[in-house]
């Protein structure tokens, strides 16, 4: 039997959901609606804080490898790896006119680089969605040494994962101390983490380590890995 939805219980109770505000991007008004509407394929550009503080965790590790990232989108992300110097190759399902490859992520036999870092479509890398078999393809099927993942951090939580946690544990996962702002109108309720495998087998526990915000131009932007 299929379980009620949230939205159906609601119904069923005479309650509804508690409104959310949303900003007109014209006039700059806000306005209370039922659900905040969703962009055309779920597409909503990763705010560069988020990117620039895992950059700079991870710099040591990042330097020296080419980056993919195949959900590029507009470019957000690709711009902070620019940035910092990094070498990247860019796809995506879309032509969002960042230059990146039009293709889908599960086309690809082999990567074009051995580091993944991206803001994946969650309704691919969720259990309760899609069975997270983006995590799968690129961990089993393409093979990646590599690959950090911005994900909600409950997204581990999903009983399903399991098996693929205790196969391919995370080497570390940063924990953002803020909420981000995807959308344009306002910081989501959920905190967000980096999600980071590194090498293609490991033993020990994942660790467990906290992001605050960086800018670029930070003299301590280019230290060392955690």
């Amino acid at each position: 039997m299929k379980a009620p939805s949230a939205r159906g219980l609601f119904r069923a109770t005479g309650k509804t959901a508690k409104p959310v505000a949303v900003r007109d991007e014209e006039t700059g008004a806000y306005a209370k609606v039922a659900e905040r509407p969703r962009k055309k394929d779920g597409f909503e550009p990763t705010p560069a804080e988020a990117t620039e503080a895992f950059c700079a965790a991870e710099i040591d590790r990042l330097r020296g490898r080419t980056i993919w990232e195949p959900a590029a989108g507009d470019g957000a992300m690709l711009r902070v790896f620019a940035a910092f110097g990094l070498d990247v190759v860019a796809s995506d399902l879309v032509d969002r006119g960042c230059g990146a490859t039009v293709r889908s992520f599960f086309d690809f036999a082999a990567p074009p680089a051995g580091a993944i870092v991206t803001n994946p479509p969650f309704h691919e890398s969720s259990w309760g969605h899609g069975k997270a078999r983006w995590i799968a393809h690129a961990l089993d099927g393409l093979g990646v040494d590599y690959m950090a993942l911005l994900m909600p951090l409950n997204w581990c939580g999903a009983g399903g994962l399991g098996p693929t946690w205790s196969r391919r544990p995370p080497a570390r996962v940063y924990l953002m101390r803020w909420r981000l702002d995807f959308t344009g109108q306002g910081a989501q309720p959920a905190l967000h983490a980096w999600y980071v495998w590194d090498g293609p087998t490991r033993e020990g526990d994942t660790r467990l380590l906290m992001l605050d915000r960086v800018t670029i131009g930070q003299s301590d932007m280019f230290g060392g890995a955690a």
